[in-house]
């Protein structure tokens, strides 16, 4: 393992601040012969057909009826279930690379183990095709926050044991049927976030939370139960890796890996304090996942912090953790200052913010750094270079949310300039040596939110959810995307040249730009 000395690459990383890092003119011929280049949905925000065809509810389901979403459901969301070659061919004019998916568990087996449901089968078989016939590299991710209910009512799901062999069968069905034609495959979408939203803080699902650190939770212990949902994430997608690599990579030759949300982290200043503080924050946002991908175990301050309330690896387990990753999957939004909150540790009863002991500050700014920060995306990339042994990465989700005003604007030109900044910073990071082998745009088409359902949007495209038929309209990111797929040259100058474009909204435009 290589010791980094964390003062020195904090600050380092710090200092890319105040560097200028944002590549103002580049090609996609700058990147690497193979890079990837796609964009990315998910299962329940994407498809709709939510009680069509034997599917039945998953833990998403039943936050989002229970009004935790701004009110709003996935029952129709875009209906790519019966959209998609529509999508796919969208897909194929935008110039994409390849498309990120997840499968819906309770679709594919809708009592969470046992029969496999057959429309279910034949759905992701004929996406798959469909996308291959096209010439688009699927990359599929296992579960993303949809948890059948069944087994969250059988015995609490993540946070039971059981979950392990439930969910490695699940997969052992997704490698058998579809490992054919699907060579990028992973686990779980982003366990830490998932486990800090759904156990700590209540504000996903499946909503378990305690007071005084969550609200309006009916069942839940914030102490301990997120630590707990991380540690059966990580051995369920372990025993998966295994499995796969038993069973299917040899003659499947493809590769597993799992996501990790990262948030870019600066020390607030400059004092000894806080840059401790966002080591601390690095330790436990990012290393409750790939510490122990990577080294066997979780970080030592996880341990000295969390105490007991932390699940320990037994030597088999820490064995079977440990290198389970072909790849590591990277998402990014956004980057926030660290301030030392180390008076924390002093309270008996605390949850996984107050045992990190430091502070996330949210600055409240509407200038155009507040929203791009691109340099956050290159010092993550490096954190993981130095930290983590550069491992092959893909950005599996980056991108910009906006309000929706009710009719959505096409015009997203801070969408535009944020995917200009960070693609350009992720050039940056590969020519300083990052091993990042793909990037993949969130999101496709205006989905279903998981925090506010449709009162924002991330996609290039735009659903009309008072037309009957969900018709699809380009945004000017998404014609500014396919300009750089199809080899154009980005600069400041392209985005003027495209926002003369975006008033008409024929898919056939894309093919002018």
């Amino acid at each position: 393992m290589v010791r980094v000395s964390h003062s020195f690459l904090l600050l380092s990383l710090l200092s890319l601040a105040v560097e200028v890092l944002g590549t103002d003119k580049y090609t996609r011929d700058d990147f690497p012969p193979g890079f990837v280049f796609g964009s990315g949905t998910s299962a329940y925000q994407v498809e709709g057909a939510a009680n069509e065809d034997g599917r039945t509810p998953s833990i998403w389901d039943t936050y989002a009826h229970a009004g935790y979403a701004n009110g709003d459901t996935g029952d129709v969301a875009c209906d790519g279930y019966h959209k998609y070659k529509e999508d796919v061919q969208l897909m194929v004019d935008t110039g994409l690379d390849a498309y990120r998916f997840s499968i819906s568990w309770s679709r594919l087996i809708p009592n969470g183990r046992g029969p496999v449901n057959p429309k279910g089968l034949q759905y992701y078989n004929n996406l798959i095709d469909e996308l291959i016939g096209q010439g688009i590299q699927p990359h599929v991710t296992l579960q993303n926050y949809d948890l059948p209910q069944a087994l969250e009512d059988e015995y609490g799901g993540w946070l039971n044991r059981k979950i392990v062999k439930d969910f490695t069968a699940y997969a052992d069905v997704c490698f058998r049927e579809f490992g054919d034609r699907v060579s990028y495959w992973t686990t779980v979408n982003e366990p830490n976030v998932f486990a800090i939203g759904g156990y700590d803080l209540g504000i996903a699902p499946p909503k378990y939370c305690s007071p005084p650190f969550g609200l309006n939770c009916s069942r839940g212990n914030s102490s301990s139960e997120p630590y707990i949902a991380v540690h059966y994430l990580l051995l369920a997608h372990a025993s998966t890796a295994r499995l796969y690599r038993k069973r299917y990579q040899g003659k499947q030759h493809g590769f597993i890996g799992v996501s990790v949300y990262a948030y870019g982290f600066v020390p607030l200043t400059n004092s000894m304090e806080d840059v401790s503080a966002t080591q601390r924050a690095q330790d436990f946002i990012i290393g409750c996942v790939a510490h122990p991908l990577v080294f066997g175990d979780y970080p030592s301050i996880m341990k000295k912090n969390v105490g007991s309330r932390l699940p320990a690896f037994t030597d088999h387990e820490s064995e079977l953790v440990k290198g389970s990753t072909d790849f590591l999957a990277v998402i990014h939004y956004i980057t926030f200052s660290i301030k030392d909150n180390s008076g924390s540790l002093e309270f008996k009863q605390r949850d996984f913010n107050m045992d990190m002991a430091a502070k996330i500050i949210i600055e409240r700014d509407n200038s155009s750094e507040g929203l791009l920060k691109p340099w956050g995306l290159q010092g993550v990339l490096e954190y993981f270079k130095q930290v983590y042994g550069n491992p092959p990465i893909y950005i599996y989700e980056n991108g910009l949310g906006q309000r929706n005003p009710g009719n959505s604007s096409l015009e997203d030109t801070s969408r535009v300039e944020y995917l200009q900044a960070y693609i350009g910073s992720l050039l940056n990071a590969v020519r300083n040596g990052s091993n990042a082998r793909g990037y993949f745009q969130w999101s496709f088409l205006d989905v279903f939110e998981l925090l506010d359902g449709y009162g924002s949007n991330y996609g290039m495209y735009y659903v009309d959810h008072h037309d009957p038929d969900l018709k699809r309209y380009p945004k000017l990111s998404a014609h500014w995307y396919s300009h750089f797929l199809k080899g154009g040259s980005i600069n400041s100058t392209q985005v003027m040249k495209l926002e003369k474009i975006t008033s008409v909204t024929s898919v056939s435009t894309l093919n002018s730009v």
